[in-house]
Parts: structure tokens; sequence; C-alpha cells
């Protein structure tokens, strides 16, 4: 059974930095892309940035290039965010999502099959 954990989230003040973990179970942790989404109040769920299965790929949203950066360690089975420079508008429940697919669909919601329960991550004005 697939299980993606997430930690790392808490309350910090805008400018300041967190870096979010997301542990996943399984074998085959190296095959997949793992992807990190956010949701805010309100608003639908977001892509944030994805990590290709080798790791050699990353992808950003718009609204946080230069200031989050997605790794992995497969041999730990885990995936990282790290965000600097964090502002109020990050503030949002982010969860991990891993899946296996063709093209350049990391963006999707659609390309992930597997997900975790999220980490709340609050930014203070």
């Amino acid at each position: 059974q697939v299980q993606l954990v997430e930690s790392g989230g808490g309350l910090v003040q805008a400018g300041g930095s967190l870096r979010l973990s997301c542990a996943a179970s399984g074998r085959t942790f190296s095959s997949y892309t793992m992807a990190w989404f956010r949701q805010a109040p309100g608003k639908e769920r977001e892509f944030v940035a994805a990590i290709s299965s080798s790791g050699r790929n990353t992808y950003y949203a718009d609204s946080v290039k230069g200031r989050f950066s997605i790794s992995r360690d497969n041999a730990k089975n885990t995936v990282y965010l790290q965000m600097n420079s964090l502002k109020p508008e990050d503030t949002a429940v982010y969860t991990c999502g891993r899946g296996k697919f063709k093209g350049n669909i990391y963006y999707s919601l659609d390309a992930y099959d597997d997900w975790g329960q999220g980490t709340q991550v609050t930014v203070s004005s």
C-alpha cells in the first residue's frame, strides 16, 4: 500500500523559510515523478513544483520560481520542497503527489495517482 506523508509545515513570518518533506513507502519510488501542489482557502488546488524520476528535471509554477526548490533523495524515498522568501500568499495546505505518466503533464492533477494528506504552511505578514 502506497503511503505519502508530508511534514515540515508550520507558521513563519514573511521573508522566512521552510523545508517540506514527503516520505513515500514502497520500493519503486525512483520510477515516479513527484510533485507538490497547494490549496489555499477558497481556491482550487494549484501546481507548485515537480521533479522527474531521475531528479534531472524540475518544473515550477511562475509564482514560486526563484524562491522554491524541489529535490529528491531516492535512497530515502523522500522529496523535499525548500521554500525561501515566503509571502503571505503562500499560505496553503501543501500536498505531495506521485505519478507515472507520458508527456509533459507534470502540472496537471491528473498526472498523479497517489497523494499525501497535506501539511499546513502559514505565512504571517
